[in-house]
C-alpha cells in the first residue's frame, strides 16, 4: 500500500516519535471499526496502522509518492464521527405504561482499556510474520511469478505491541445501570432515546445514543388495540333484562354503570375516553366491554319463589312484557 504516513497521521515532515504516537492514538481511537460505523472506517484504520509502523520503522516512501493521483483518490473524505448506538427492549406492565413509571435498565457498553488507554498498544514490541506471504515478503501473481507482497509491503513481518488485557482492541466491557423515566401513554414499539448513553465518545468522536423499544406485557384482563382497551365480562341475564347497575373495571379503578334494560344477549359497550390514556396530540382511547349474559344454574327455594313471583307479575301484563306468549295464548283461545 503506497501511502504518505505524514499525511495519513496529519503530522509535519519534521515531527518526531512523540508527535507520531500522539497522532496515532488520537486517530486510531477515532477510526477503530468497533467505535466508528463509517463505511470507510476499516480501511482508514488499516492505513493509520501502516502509516505509524512505517514512521517508527523508518520505511518511508520517496517524496513524490505521496503526491501521486492514485494515493490522493484513496484518501477518504472527512465525516462527523459518532460512536455506535445501543438498542434494546424495555418491558413494562400495561399499568406502568399507561401511568408512566421509573425503571432501572441494565446494559453493557464499551470503555477505553485502562492498560493501553484505548490505543490497543501496551507492553514490549513483538514481531509477527505476514499471513499472506508467510514471512517471505513475496507472493505469486496470476502468472505464477514472484512479486512483492502488498500486505506487508515486502517486509514479510509486522512489528506490533498488542495490549494483553484487551487483545489490541483498546476496549473493555462496562456494565451500566441507568434509572430512566417512561412517560405515560407510550404504546408498544415506541422508542425512548437517551442521548449520549450509547457507546462512549472521546475528543474526536461523539457518544452514541441508547434506544429503548417499549414492550408491554400481556394483561390477564385487557387487550390493547391502538389506544382502545377491550375486555369481556359476564353479567347476570336478569341484570341485563332489568337494566341494573354493574361495576366495570378500568385502569383508573372500578366505576358504576347503569345498563339499558333489554334482551339478555351479548352486547357491546363503548365508553369514550375511558381506555388507554392519550399522549401528545393523540387522545385517550375507549373502553370496549363485551357483556356476556349468564343465566342461573341452580336456585335456592327463596330465589325460586322470587322468580316465580316476578314471572307471575310479567304474565299479568303479558301483552307488554311477554308479547310472544300473549299472542300465542290469544291465537289458541287460552285467553
Amino acid at each position: 500500500m503506497d501511502i504518505d504516513p505524514y499525511e495519513i497521521l496529519d503530522v509535519a515532515k519534521d515531527s518526531g516519535p512523540v508527535e507520531w504516537k500522539r497522532a496515532y492514538r488520537r486517530l486510531a481511537m477515532r477510526w477503530h471499526p468497533d467505535r466508528n460505523d463509517h463505511p470507510e472506517a476499516t480501511e482508514r484504520f488499516k492505513a493509520i496502522n501502516i502509516a505509524y509502523e512505517r514512521l517508527t520503522t523508518g520505511d518511508l516512501p520517496e517524496e513524490n509518492d505521496a503526491e501521486s493521483p492514485e494515493n490522493q483518490a484513496a484518501e477518504p473524505e472527512e465525516s462527523v464521527a459518532k460512536a455506535a448506538d445501543i438498542r434494546q427492549n424495555l418491558e413494562v406492565s400495561l399499568e406502568e405504561a399507561a401511568a408512566g413509571c421509573r425503571k432501572t435498565v441494565h446494559y453493557a457498553r464499551g470503555k477505553d482499556c485502562p492498560t493501553c488507554e484505548g490505543s490497543g498498544e501496551a507492553g514490549m514490541s513483538r514481531t509477527r510474520f505476514c499471513d499472506a506471504c508467510h514471512g517471505s515478503g513475496r507472493i505469486h501473481d496470476a502468472q505464477r511469478k514472484l512479486v512483492r507482497c502488498d500486505a506487508c509491503d515486502g517486509r514479510g513481518l509486522f512489528r506490533e505491541r498488542i495490549c494483553p488485557d484487551c487483545g489490541g482492541s483498546g476496549r473493555e466491557t462496562d456494565d451500566v445501570s441507568l434509572k430512566i423515566t417512561v412517560p405515560p401513554g407510550m404504546l408498544p414499539g415506541d422508542e425512548l432515546r437517551l442521548a449520549g448513553q450509547g457507546e462512549p465518545g472521546n475528543d474526536e468522536c461523539a457518544a452514541g445514543d441508547l434506544y429503548l423499544t417499549l414492550i408491554i406485557r400481556s394483561h390477564p384482563l385487557y387487550m390493547l388495540q391502538g389506544r382502545d382497551l377491550h375486555f369481556q365480562m359476564p353479567v347476570s341475564a336478569l341484570a341485563m333484562i332489568a337494566g341494573a347497575e354493574v361495576e366495570l373495571p378500568s385502569l383508573n379503578g372500578v366505576f358504576g354503570y347503569s345498563l339499558a334494560p333489554g334482551v339478555a344477549e351479548r352486547r357491546e359497550l363503548r365508553l369514550a375516553g375511558k381506555g388507554y390514556p392519550g399522549r401528545g396530540k393523540n387522545p385517550a382511547g375507549d373502553l370496549v366491554v363485551e357483556l356476556a349474559p349468564v343465566f342461573p344454574h341452580k336456585l335456592s327455594a327463596r330465589q325460586r319463589k322470587l322468580l316465580l313471583q316476578a314471572n307471575a307479575a310479567l304474565l299479568d301484563d303479558a301483552a307488554e312484557a311477554l308479547p310472544e306468549i300473549a299472542e300465542w295464548r290469544q291465537s289458541h283461545g287460552l285467553d
